[in-house]
């Protein structure tokens, strides 16, 4: 059986627009027309202001209305297609198998992925975590076997949801709901539906297929069943696997001292992460993320190691390189590329010391897991 997942992202325009101001994220706020004249329709409303019942597509005035306290962002140019792509490169951490279906979300086949990141909800948490944390956005993530059913279960949690609802799932979760909310179906459809005494999915799914088709067409009746297809297509090309952590940093960072304790950190992460899957990784790769959300990527290639002290020393050998002090940071990341199952047997590589080191990393690692990560660290980093 595949999992796919469908990545809706929350409120994206506003809270892209908060990460630069994030005083919206405490009143109502919404990025829409004009400000100034308040011409325009809202393209989307944080969910303080959905409190209001402010929605997408309202005019402003209506939205005024309704919430007189509502704070109206103009958009920023260039800043959600920069955020998307940000998003998009975290899925592709992940799997190659990522299909954009809109600038805000997007599907992945994670089937392949399980056995280096875990069951399919631990790859959504872990999803859902670092966008949150290194871009400072929200996301909800639906799972399911097919494409139709990873959309619904996205919508019904929301803010920050993760919900696996798989066929045997649908007639508990999907069909007591009422016929509009099946993804497709329209306010006309919905109304005809109800006309004819179809009010919830689970009507139109228990009804006789022949005059479903005849009035709506099979696709209504075949979603309704949670019948759709499973085929994501990445549109990208295939990137090996990979384990990495990136934080966005509470404020512009210049001192590239400060830039190599942060990237300890997030090597520490890593290693730990290689070593409890017993993965080795082939090529070490760091991300700098500007200040104008410009990103680039630096990576170089290494004996298959998962030792810390590997990592970061060749994390700081790429930083060095790349670092410019007129160029302020405002993300870090680091990772392993290339990476596989450790080979048991000992290769030509393997010495006396990676041997004690990898034994000593791995006792650290216990430690942390039965103490907390905050008790122990490296020298160089506090």
């Amino acid at each position: 059986m595949k999992h796919i997942f469908l990545v809706d992202m929350n409120a994206f325009f506003i809270m892209c627009e908060s990460i630069s101001r994030p005083e919206l994220l405490e009143v109502p706020a919404a990025v829409g027309g004009d400000p100034k004249t308040r011409r325009g329709i809202i393209l989307t409303s944080n969910y303080k202001a959905r409190a209001y019942g402010v929605r997408t597509a309202m005019t402003i005035n209506e939205a005024l209305k309704l919430c007189p306290d509502l704070t109206i962002v103009k958009s920023t140019r260039g800043l959600y297609s920069s955020c998307s792509n940000a998003v998009f490169e975290i899925l592709r951490q992940y799997t190659p198998l990522v299909e954009p279906s809109s600038i805000d979300e997007g599907f992945m086949d994670v089937t392949g992925s399980t056995d280096l990141f875990g069951p399919p909800e631990e790859i959504a948490k872990s999803i859902m975590e670092e966008i949150k944390s290194e871009l400072g956005l929200w996301c909800s993530i639906g799972i399911s076997e097919n494409k139709f059913l990873a959309k619904m279960a996205s919508d019904m949690k929301k803010p920050l949801g993760i919900t696996k609802m798989y066929k045997k799932d649908i007639e508990k979760m999907m069909w007591p709901l009422q016929v509009g909310e099946i993804h497709g179906v329209g306010k006309s459809s919905a109304k005809r539906l109800k006309q004819m005494d179809l009010n919830t999915i689970g009507d139109i799914a228990r009804a006789n297929p022949d005059f479903i088709r005849e009035k709506f067409g099979m696709w209504v009746y075949d979603r309704a069943n949670g019948r759709g297809s499973d085929v994501v297509c990445g549109e990208y090309k295939v990137k090996s696997a990979s384990i990495s952590r990136s934080s966005t940093t509470a404020r512009n960072i210049s001192d590239i001292e400060e830039a190599k304790k942060l990237m300890l950190r997030l090597a520490e992460d890593v290693g730990q992460k290689a070593r409890k899957k017993d993965l080795k990784g082939k090529t070490v790769q760091i991300t700098l993320r500007y200040t104008n959300f410009k990103t680039i990527t630096r990576q170089k290639v290494v004996f298959p190691t998962n030792l810390t002290r590997e990592i970061v020393k060749t994390g700081y050998e790429l930083l060095e390189q790349n670092w410019d002090p007129n160029r302020p940071v405002r993300l870090i990341g680091i990772g392993l590329a290339n990476i596989d199952k450790e080979d048991t047997q000992m290769n030509v590589f393997d010495t006396v010391v990676n041997k004690k080191e990898t034994k000593l990393e791995k006792t650290l690692d216990n430690l942390k897991e039965k103490y907390g990560t905050d008790k122990f660290k490296r020298g160089s980093g506090l």
